[in-house]
Parts: structure tokens; C-alpha cells; sequence
């Protein structure tokens, strides 16, 4: 089976996703962009193409296409994409040099940082040294993951992050139209990528941070009855609030159903971490169990497409869904 992950590399603990090469930890961002594989550039030529003016000739004139152009690696000279000449181009050693002076000042740490889709999306992930415990020793820690594309897939994002220790669950804290502010930074390849402009928007302090880990105390202090997570896991997990409750048939309503089953057992106990006081019949213990079902247990293609869906696709959407469904029952 081909893989999604081109090449990466962590310190620590193994990730949850169970890819990548070991560093020891306290590396430069030079030993980070070998071991990652992310030391060679995305360069760029014009589109051309052989013009023949007729379909049986042999031989044509060279032309070019002047509103796009051609990205390709420069180590291998693998195509990645066709894009716009406006099209702005993020290097991935520009992801690793945004943490160089918050490692360096604010004692932000590299964790994690590799390619995905051969070279057409790459990211870093760094520990920003603020924590947070709930009831029962349920620790949280904060990170901030900086990702991009080269194919048009993805803008430069910076998202704000929280991991939880027992499961090494993630979850964006981006609580939009939760009143916090908070949310991801979205940087579209139309425009330049400014590191120390979304530093300043993302204002990495310490009231972010707080502000979300209250949240999260609010939904572990709030405890629910049976029917409150049965109706929560319908509306995450089968979006009845949206297609009323006959809604969903065929294949997807019978993944819809498992998903359901599953999610309920990690909730009913058999969860990492799902008897921590913090979690236990809890609305905190609703969400930890989405976000445990879409990190580790969701169906796959492999791990790696396990990792790009709950970072970037489907899976990061299902757990915003969750938190924001979560927010209601302590509003």
C-alpha cells in the first residue's frame, strides 16, 4: 500500500499515528529539516507545451503557457502541481524556521515534523509548554501545528492544539462563535506568508490558552444522563440535527451506525482514560470519546491517511463538530 507520509520525524514518545523516525530531543532546526526530509525546495517553470497544428505531425513548436506554472522538488525534480503564476509558494523549511525563535525565546519544542503526498503537504508540530490538568490527573498539553500545501489543497494554517495525555487525543482550539476569539490562522497562497504576522494574530499567550482549558473544566464539572449522550452521539455522529432522525441509509447509514456503537463504548468505560473522574459520565468524557474514536479507532486507509483526515480533513471536521455540540450542553 502506498502511504500518504513521505518522510517525518519526532522526539519523545512515538506518536499516536505510530510513523516516523525518533530524534533525541533539544535538535536544531538544521537536524530537524534532514531528519524530516524537508531540506530541498519547491521550484517552479513555466507550463509548456508542443503546439503541432496538426494531430498526425511528429514535430511541433514549443510554446508556453504564461498564466500558470509547473512546481517541482528540487531534489527530485518530481512534478507536485500546476498552478497559478500568482500562486505563492511556501517553502518547508520556512514551517520549521516559524519555531526557530519560539523555541529559542518562548520555549516552544518541535515534536513533530514530516511530508505528506510526496512533497505536497508539510507541517511541524511543537509543544508550547503550557498544561493543564482536569479533575482525577486528566493532563492536557498545549501545541501548535503549522502546516501547508503546494497543490492548492490546503492553505498555510496555523492551529492552536491541545492534546490529551492519557489518549494523545487532538483537538484545534478553534472555537469559532464559542465568544473566545480563538481559531485557526489561515494564510491563502494568493498572499505572502508572513511568520511574525501570524505570530501576532495568533497572539501566543497565555489567555488563549486559558480561555479554552476553561471551557474544557465547564465540560468536565458537567455531568450527563443517558439519554444527553445519546442524543449528542446522534448529533455528532449522524448529524440528525441536520437530517432529522430517519436520516442517513445504505452504506453510510450503516457506518454511521457503527461509528455510533463504537463511540458509546469508548464513552461507557472502554475509552483511554474513560474512567478518569474528569471524563466519567461527563460532557469532557462525550468529546474525549470522538476525538479518541477519530484518532485511533475511525476506519482507515492506513495510518497516515488516519493522520491527514484527523489534522486536515473529515476527521479535524467530525471533532470540531463534537466540541461545538459539547459547548451547547454547557451554554
Amino acid at each position: 500500500m502506498s502511504h500518504l507520509i513521505d518522510t517525518m520525524a519526532y522526539t519523545g514518545q512515538t506518536p499516536w499515528h505510530q510513523l516516523g523516525h525518533a530524534l533525541p530531543k533539544k535538535q536544531s532546526i538544521n537536524v530537524w529539516a534532514e531528519a524530516a526530509g524537508m531540506q530541498w525546495k519547491i521550484q517552479e517553470t513555466p507550463v509548456r507545451y508542443m503546439a503541432t497544428g496538426d494531430a498526425d505531425a511528429l514535430y511541433g513548436e514549443a510554446l508556453e503557457f504564461p498564466e500558470q506554472k509547473v512546481l517541482y522538488r528540487s531534489d527530485t525534480n518530481a512534478a507536485l502541481s500546476v498552478v497559478s503564476q500568482r500562486y505563492k509558494v511556501v517553502q518547508p523549511q520556512e514551517v520549521l524556521e516559524f519555531y526557530r525563535d519560539l523555541s529559542e525565546v518562548a520555549g516552544f519544542e518541535l515534536e513533530t515534523a514530516g511530508v505528506l503526498k510526496a512533497g505536497r503537504r508539510f507541517w511541524a508540530l511543537a509543544r508550547t509548554g503550557k498544561s493543564a490538568c482536569l479533575k482525577g490527573n486528566d493532563v492536557v498539553h498545549s501545541y501548535l501545528l503549522l502546516a501547508t500545501s503546494c497543490d492548492g489543497t490546503l492553505a498555510t494554517m496555523a492551529i492552536p492544539t491541545s492534546v490529551r495525555v492519557v489518549c494523545n487525543n487532538t483537538l484545534a482550539i478553534a472555537l469559532q462563535g464559542a465568544g473566545l476569539g480563538l481559531g485557526v490562522i489561515k494564510v491563502p497562497h494568493s498572499t505572502s506568508f508572513d511568520a511574525q504576522a501570524v505570530k501576532r494574530q495568533l497572539g501566543i499567550a497565555v489567555g488563549q490558552w486559558d480561555s479554552f482549558m476553561y471551557r474544557m473544566k465547564t465540560l468536565a464539572e458537567r455531568k450527563v444522563k443517558t439519554h444527553e449522550a445519546m442524543n449528542y452521539f446522534l448529533k455528532v455522529i449522524c448529524q440528525t440535527d441536520q437530517v432529522g432522525e430517519g436520516g442517513g441509509s445504505g452504506v453510510q447509514g450503516l457506518a454511521n451506525e457503527r461509528a455510533l456503537k463504537k463511540v458509546q463504548t469508548l464513552f461507557e468505560g472502554h475509552g483511554r482514560g474513560a474512567e478518569l473522574q474528569a471524563a466519567k459520565d461527563t460532557a469532557w468524557g462525550l468529546l474525549s470519546a470522538v476525538t479518541e474514536f477519530v484518532d485511533h479507532e475511525k476506519q482507515a486507509r492506513s495510518q497516515d491517511n488516519r493522520l491527514d483526515s484527523a489534522w486536515f480533513g473529515q476527521g479535524a471536521a467530525f471533532k470540531q463538530r463534537a466540541l461545538e455540540h459539547a459547548l451547547q450542553l454547557v451554554a
